[in-house]
């Protein structure tokens, strides 16, 4: 039987029956996971691949992978379709382990889950009362999931000590049918089965985690009762099923911003089928249950002094306040910071660029796990054009003062960052910071004025304050920065240990007030003057 294979992955050694349709496409039935910011339109040219074998059964290159300049082997794998069968090996280049962010600072929590044990029982506190899911078999676990954009991460912990057991990570699968939440709805609403598709993809990256941990370990999945999930509202209502239609046009709100609540069964979850399922509460717009559980994270609901949130990803989020007042606002800021729309740009994949100084006109840099060099990951990005500015090769209108407008990174590697690159850059920039002046402007304070700012995610945790500062990413308050580590994540083991802090996360989510920065009469005049890389002032 003809099969298409990906031998570097595990999900794709056996490969797949072939079928009339693109490489994408295949790989997107396996979960193999191949970027694709631009869901398949043959624009980004993230998807290359090598053809090892089987290149005869594929269709001629189309006119964007001719003007891709691709190598010889090489297919865009959104635009190379199979014509006939035959095996074919494919080789994936971007493939690599990622660098997830999957620990963050833990918060003291008293002890209340809502699934225990009496007896020989194991129990769940519903609104209407207890409700036995089964016979005790020696332990009771709960997972709690940060569906990112980007990455899938989640803890597995024990409900009876507390103690989170492990912690799982991978990337999103459904970045191979986008790189933005905003391609991922239009797949929903252009693909019939869509969303089923989306949520299989999630929902299966998250069932292989569970069984490649077990695999190593003790099998827990039939004791798991009790599962909490965040995520923003794309990524929250598709892990349900819950149509995403209305987040892609005016006014951008989702079907609902109360909390969600599923059987394990119903979801095809690899747990106990008995288990519930809760999605933590949105606030509105594109800020979700994670921007929720950064605050519970951060505890800046429980303070007097305001203090602000901000969450740097493909999807950003800002709150500002303290807790008589929070305002919050989401950035669709692109992927920009997460190497998508920059030519040199990728993931935080080993070998990504991470960390850049130019000192006595030498570019020093070190990748993640000090592999050979393949792109720039955010943090590297952000060092880049920190030191580009510093240095006096790029002014604070974003214009490169170097040979054809063009900076060479590694010329072993073919890294360059272009004029181009640095305007996808400079637009990510004033969108995310424009949020955050507006929240704080609104809340009636300055800058100065803020307690805290907790930098959450990945992308927080990893970049440097100073140099994020220097180009006007974040404020310059190097005292006052706290790292959250994967806030998300934490704020979710939180909402699974308590159904205080369940019931906490609720109130918090209608106490905030979304803010849509972009229905002010004065906001584009403001998002002009942001083109630009400089401090605030």
């Amino acid at each position: 039987m003809p099969r298409i294979m990906f031998p570097q992955h595990k999900r794709g050694r056996a490969g797949i029956e072939c079928f009339e349709g693109t490489i994408l496409e295949h790989a997107r039935r396996l979960g193999v996971q191949l970027p694709s910011e631009c869901g398949g339109r043959g624009q980004c040219r993230r998807c290359v691949v090598r053809v090892e074998h089987g290149a005869e059964a594929l269709s001629e290159k189309t006119s964007a992978e001719r003007a891709a300049a691709l190598a010889e082997g090489e297919r865009l794998a959104c635009q190379a379709r199979v014509l006939r069968s035959a095996d074919i090996r494919v080789f994936v280049k971007a493939a690599g382990p990622y660098a997830i962010l999957a620990t963050s600072e833990s918060r003291p929590v008293a002890l209340a889950p809502r699934t225990y044990r009496s007896g020989d029982s194991v129990i769940l506190n519903t609104p209407h009362g207890e409700e036995t899911l089964g016979r005790y078999r020696g332990g009771i676990f709960g997972l709690a999931v940060d569906v990112g954009t980007t990455t899938v991460v989640s803890a597995l912990v024990d409900l009876e000590s507390g103690a989170t057991i492990a912690t799982l990570a991978d990337p999103n699968p459904q970045t191979a049918y986008g790189d933005d939440v905003i391609s991922r709805i239009g797949y929903t609403r252009d693909h019939e089965g869509g969303l089923a598709e989306l949520q299989a993809a999630v929902i299966n990256s998250l069932n292989d985690a569970l069984v490649e941990w077990e695999r190593s370990n003790r099998q827990v999945s039939n004791q798991v009762y009790d599962v909490v999930v965040v995520g923003n509202p794309t990524m929250r209502d598709i892990f349900f099923g819950v149509d995403v239609s209305s987040l892609g046009v005016i006014p951008f709100q989702p079907k609902s911003t109360k909390a969600i609540m599923a059987s394990a069964a119903a979801l095809e979850l690899r747990v106990n089928q008995a288990a519930r399922v809760y999605g933590g509460p949105l606030i509105g717009g594109h800020a979700g249950a994670d921007a929720v559980a950064d605050v519970l994270a951060s505890g800046i609901h429980t303070c007097s002094e305001p203090s602000m949130v901000v969450d740097i990803g493909t999807n950003g989020e800002v709150v500002v306040g303290n807790q008589d007042r929070m305002l919050a606002a989401s950035c669709a800021a692109g992927g920009a910071y997460e190497g998508a729309a920059v030519g040199c740009g990728v993931g935080a994949l080993q070998g990504a660029i991470s960390n850049i100084a130019i000192r006595d006109g030498h570019l020093r840099y070190q990748t993640i796990g000090g592999k050979a060099p393949i792109g720039l990951c955010g943090s590297g990005l952000i060092d880049l054009l920190a030191e580009l500015l510093r240095t006096g090769m790029m002014n604070r209108a974003g214009k490169l003062a170097t040979p054809n407008r063009q900076f060479p990174i590694d010329g072993n590697a073919g890294l360059v960052l272009t004029q181009e690159d640095v305007n996808n850059l400079m637009v990510a920039r004033a969108g995310m910071s424009l949020d955050q002046v507006a929240l704080i402007a609104r809340w009636g304070i300055a800058p100065t004025d803020l307690q805290h700012v907790f930098l959450a995610g990945a992308f927080g945790n990893y970049v440097s304050a100073e140099n994020a500062a220097r180009i006007g990413l974040l404020p310059d308050l190097p005292d006052r920065i706290v790292r959250l580590g994967n806030g998300a994540l934490e704020g979710a083991r939180l909402m699974l240990l308590s159904q205080d802090k369940k019931r906490e996360a609720e109130t918090v989510a209608r106490k905030i007030q979304h803010v849509r920065p972009n229905e002010d009469s004065e906001f584009f005049d403001a998002l002009v003057d942001r083109m630009c890389f400089q401090a605030w002032g």
